[in-house]
């Protein structure tokens, strides 16, 4: 099993490529001179997003305001470059998982390589393959100030695709929408 771990990257981030609509999504690392890029859909970073700010919210909250995290993402810590140059898919993320290391104060997120038959598995059901070989492991340990950045960089990512409806928020198409809410009947409200 390959484990691409950063103790901490020199960067890590979310990043997307290609028109809005057909968007391929990213997080990328890069640190001991090696860049390792892994792809995910945009549910995923959003997610991620999500739950990193819980998390830190969460630590912050429990430490009674102590503990070493940013309210906000720190200025100084926005990335708003580019993904790293070649951008060479080492695997399509499956499974994610956050913690928080308590002894460094840091962010540990790990993202699992999807592996065959994934969505097919029911819950709670172990089989044991021995042919089957281990899923890559991309592990990155963060500080509480660079998940912050992290995360804020992934919801503007998540938020630079095509705009929402403002009656059902589906995506808006440049070729057109059909809007559900609607239902067949003009935005005005006319009768017949």
């Amino acid at each position: 099993m390959p484990v691409f771990d950063y103790d901490p990257p020199d960067r890590f981030v979310a990043g997307a490529v290609g028109q809005p609509g057909a968007r391929a999504f990213f997080l990328q690392a890069r640190g001991q001179g090696r860049v390792t890029t892994v792809a995910l859909e945009k549910f995923q970073v959003a997610v991620l997003a999500d739950r990193l700010d819980e998390l830190l919210d969460e630590v912050l909250r429990r430490s009674g305001g102590r503990a070493p995290v940013p309210a906000m993402a720190p200025a100084d810590l926005t990335d708003e470059a580019p993904l790293d140059l070649p951008i060479d898919e080492d695997f399509r993320v499956g499974t994610m998982a956050l913690a928080w290391d308590p002894d460094t104060s840091q962010v540990v997120i790990e993202a699992q390589e999807a592996t065959e038959g994934d969505e097919d598995d029911e819950p709670f059901v172990v089989e044991v393959d021995d042919d089957r070989p281990e899923p890559a492991i991309l592990r990155v340990r963060i500080s509480p100030a660079a998940a912050r950045a992290f995360s804020r960089r992934a919801l503007d990512v998540v938020a630079a695709g095509r705009p929402p409806c403002p009656l059902c928020g589906q995506p808006l198409d440049p070729d057109g929408h059909i809007c559900v809410r609607l239902n067949g009947h003009h935005p005005g409200g006319l009768s017949v």
